[in-house]
């Protein structure tokens, strides 16, 4: 059953909307009003290095290699050195681990015998995704790693491996088909219409809805922030009066729904992590 409510897509129809209703409302058409920044190049941004060529470096390139340094050096800088009683780095680390293991994996499996084998791999969901959505809160950076649908596509299709090999580790390639296809119970008649629909669900549904809620959430909200910005800049430098004064409303603005994407960051890599584990969960189950 589906549900009717798309708040995915009401996330990026709202941010799409302040954007057109921003450049319909500009006034001065000769290019001295408002004018709000080109969605195009936010979301595909001029390249820094090697231009026209399959080695072109953007921003987006930039704020990814950023991610996976950070997350490499902390790791190599918590872990080089383990120690009974640990460290503030190492404690930084393990809390992040046991907070996967503990409030996802093991909340949804069931038990610690059941969860150890996908641990690691939910938690380098959960830690890439909130270090990838956090670079969208660095000064110079400015934008998710998550901000364009490559990356979310990218993830979601390592989920889909994920929990395909859990389900064919637990049950067999047959076994696993035939769970998906053909639950039991079902009669044979209802069967024929059911079975292709499981596995478009399966293998089709799951990774796009992984996808699109991920880089929805991370694009709509960077497009909100920079239109935000952008007005205030407008109005407290480019006019007087009773509009400049409006610029404070923008900043204000602006500055909550930085606080609230810092949230989202961390609840979309909490829910991608979550779901992933679900899937799982789901493929294991013997039928």
């Amino acid at each position: 059953m589906t549900d009717s409510s798309n708040p995915e897509g009401d996330a990026l129809s709202a941010a799409l909307s302040s954007w057109h209703a921003a450049s319909v409302l500009a006034y001065g058409g000769d290019g001295g009003g408002f004018t709000p920044p080109d969605i195009f190049n936010e979301i595909f941004p001029p390249a820094l290095l090697f231009e026209g060529t399959v080695f072109e470096f953007n921003r987006i390139q930039l704020v990814r290699f950023v991610s996976v340094a950070v997350i490499l050096l902390v790791f190599w800088l918590g872990t080089r050195k383990l120690k009974l009683v640990p460290n503030r780095r190492q404690s930084i680390i393990e809390m992040l681990v046991d907070f996967v293991r503990v409030n996802i994996v093991e909340e949804v499996l069931g038990s610690r015998e059941r969860a150890r084998p996908y641990v690691r791999i939910i938690s380098v969901f959960f830690i890439a995704i909130l270090m990838f959505n956090l670079t969208g809160m660095v000064p110079g950076l400015n934008f998710a790693g998550t901000g364009t649908i490559a990356m979310p596509l990218l993830l979601a299709l390592m989920a889909l491996v994920t929990f395909v090999r859990a389900g064919v580790k637990a049950n067999g390639v047959g076994g696993y088909l035939k769970a998906t296809a053909a639950p039991s119970g079902v009669p044979g008649p209802v069967l024929i219409l059911l079975a292709p629909i499981e596995l478009i669900s399966t293998f089709i549904i799951r990774p796009v809805s992984l996808t699109v809620r991920l880089f929805v959430n991370m694009a709509s909200g960077h497009l909100i922030l920079v239109l935000a910005f952008a007005a205030t800049h407008y109005l407290l430098l480019e006019v007087s009066g009773v509009l400049a004064a409006s610029s404070a409303f923008t900043l204000v603005g602006g500055t909550v729904f930085t606080m609230f994407k810092l949230f989202v960051a961390g609840l979309q890599a909490y829910i991608f992590a979550l779901l992933t584990t679900v899937y799982i969960s789901l493929s294991i189950e013997e039928h």
